[in-house]
C-alpha cells in the first residue's frame, strides 16, 4: 500500500475513522478533472477508466459513494459509465450542484426543468461573445445552465480576463450566478451548491465520516462544507486533485494528487488498507 498520507491532524483522523468505520463513511467526488480529465471537448470528457474501477472497488467497502458535479447528471452518467456497474449499485450522482439526481440502485433521473432566467440568457449570450469579439468561443447547454468554454481559443486566459464581467453582468439581470472554473465560466441559477449537496448527503445517509475531493473553485463551498462539518465533530478528509491550471483547493486539502490518475490511485490504495485493516 502507498497510500498518500494527509498533511494534517484532521485528515489523519478522518483517515483513521474511515479505515476502522469504513460503512459509516461517504465518499463524494467530483467529475471533470477528478474522476475524468479536462480536455477541449467537454462532450468527450469521459472518466478515467481507472478511477472508475478504483470507485467500484471502494464503494464495496464504504456506506455511500457519490458524484457531486455542476454537470448534468445525465451527461455525468453517460460519461463516467456508471450505468450497470455491479459495485455502483447503490450510488448517487447529484449534477447541477445537486439540482438533479440519479440513484443507480433505481436508475432513475430526477430532472427540474430549465429556469426561464437561463433560457433567456441563453439567448443573449451568443450575441454578447460577439460583441467582445469572442464568437468562437464554446456556449454548452446544460439545461439549468450554461457554460462558457475559453480553452480552444488561441489566449483561453485572456479571452476568459475578458469574458468575466461581462458574463457576470449578463446573469446579473436575469437573476443568475456565475460559477468560476478552469477555462470555463458557468452561468447558472442560484440556490444550491456543492457545499449544500454534501451536507445533504451527509444528512440522508447518516455518515460518521466523510470524504469529498474535488479540484476546481466550483468545488470550494464542498471543502468549506466539509470542514464545518469537521468542526461540528464529523471526520471528513478533503482531497484536492492537483492541476497546473488551478492550485486553490491544493492549498485547503489533507491530502493532493496529480490529476484523475492520482485520485484513481488514492482510492485504491484506500481501498487497500481499509481490507488490510478487516484482516486485523
Amino acid at each position: 500500500m502507498d497510500l498518500v498520507e494527509p498533511l494534517t491532524e484532521a485528515g489523519a483522523a478522518a483517515l483513521q475513522a474511515v479505515t476502522t468505520a469504513p460503512r459509516g463513511t461517504l465518499v463524494a467526488l467530483d467529475f471533470d478533472g477528478t474522476l475524468a480529465p479536462i480536455i477541449d471537448d467537454p462532450d468527450r470528457a469521459a472518466a478515467h477508466p481507472a478511477a472508475v474501477d478504483a470507485l467500484e472497488e471502494l464503494a464495496t467497502l464504504v456506506g455511500t459513494v457519490a458524484v457531486v458535479t455542476g454537470r448534468p447528471a445525465r451527461t455525468a452518467v453517460r460519461l463516467g459509465g456508471f450505468a450497470g456497474r455491479p459495485g455502483l449499485g447503490s450510488m448517487v450522482v447529484l449534477g447541477q450542484y445537486g439540482v438533479e439526481r440519479w440513484d443507480a440502485a433505481t436508475g432513475e433521473f430526477d430532472l427540474p426543468p430549465e429556469p426561464a432566467a437561463v433560457t433567456a440568457a441563453g439567448e443573449e449570450l451568443p450575441g454578447l461573445l460577439e460583441d467582445l469579439g469572442l464568437g468562437a468561443a464554446r456556449i454548452e447547454h446544460k439545461g439549468r445552465a450554461l457554460g462558457v468554454h475559453t480553452r480552444e481559443l488561441d489566449q483561453p486566459q485572456q479571452a476568459y480576463r475578458t469574458l468575466l464581467e461581462p458574463v457576470r453582468a449578463l446573469a446579473a439581470r436575469h437573476g443568475l450566478t456565475v460559477e468560476p472554473g478552469r477555462n470555463v465560466l458557468e452561468i447558472r441559477a442560484p440556490g444550491t451548491d456543492k457545499g449544500d449537496a454534501v451536507r445533504r448527503l451527509v444528512a440522508e445517509t447518516g455518515a460518521t465520516a466523510v470524504v469529498f475531493g474535488g479540484d476546481d473553485l466550483g468545488d470550494l463551498p464542498a471543502f468549506e462544507a466539509v470542514a464545518a462539518l469537521r468542526a461540528e465533530g464529523l471526520p471528513g478528509l478533503l482531497l484536492a486533485s492537483a492541476s497546473h491550471e488551478e492550485d486553490a483547493l491544493s492549498r485547503l486539502a489533507d491530502v493532493v494528487v496529480d490529476g484523475p490518475a492520482g485520485v484513481a490511485a488514492w482510492l485504491r490504495d484506500l481501498t487497500a488498507r481499509i481490507r488490510a485493516a478487516q484482516q486485523g
